[in-house]
């Protein structure tokens, strides 16, 4: 897989000349790090999405359009403040991610009412994906993928 990690403290190049600014966390309230073992944390769930990067995203060619699924990412939620996606070139936009399941065995459950893990774009427009992620403790990573890395078969 091609994927790229970045810090949050540095400039990103965006392709083609533009630039952008590593994720503002300002106005962001770091949340406490109880370790649980119930992964509602940046410090339970961070090393994991570390481990699992290329699963972050993926893209589905279904009924004649893309969908990018970030099933992944909903499933390790929890200890997630946010999550932003952009598509090719065009600029980050903040993803809602359901709220987490905190008082069950599985707090990541995708249920019904949750919405669709996934959004539809035309058939063949999605080349590249980046993906921010802020954690719950304002530490934040970020990856590319290109199309041919993540495609469902």
């Amino acid at each position: 897989m091609h994927f790229i990690l970045r810090s949050a403290a540095l400039v990103l190049a965006l392709g083609a000349g533009a630039r952008a600014l590593a994720q503002d966390t300002s106005g962001m309230v770091a949340e406490p790090q109880t370790i649980t073992g119930k992964f509602l944390t940046a410090t339970e769930v961070k090393p994991v999405l570390s481990a699992t990067q290329g699963n972050w995203v993926s893209v589905r060619e279904f009924n004649g359009q893309d969908l990018v699924y970030v099933t992944h990412l909903w499933a390790w939620r929890c200890g997630l403040a946010q999550m932003e996606v952009a598509l090719n070139d065009a600029a980050y936009e903040i993803w809602q991610m359901p709220d987490c399941y905190t008082e069950g065995g599985s707090p990541g459950a995708i249920k019904s009412g949750d919405g669709e893990p996934y959004r539809a774009f035309e058939l063949g427009s999605v080349e590249r994906i980046k993906v921010r992620l802020v954690y719950d403790d304002l530490s934040t990573d970020e990856a590319e993928f290109q199309r041919a890395d993540i495609i469902m078969q």
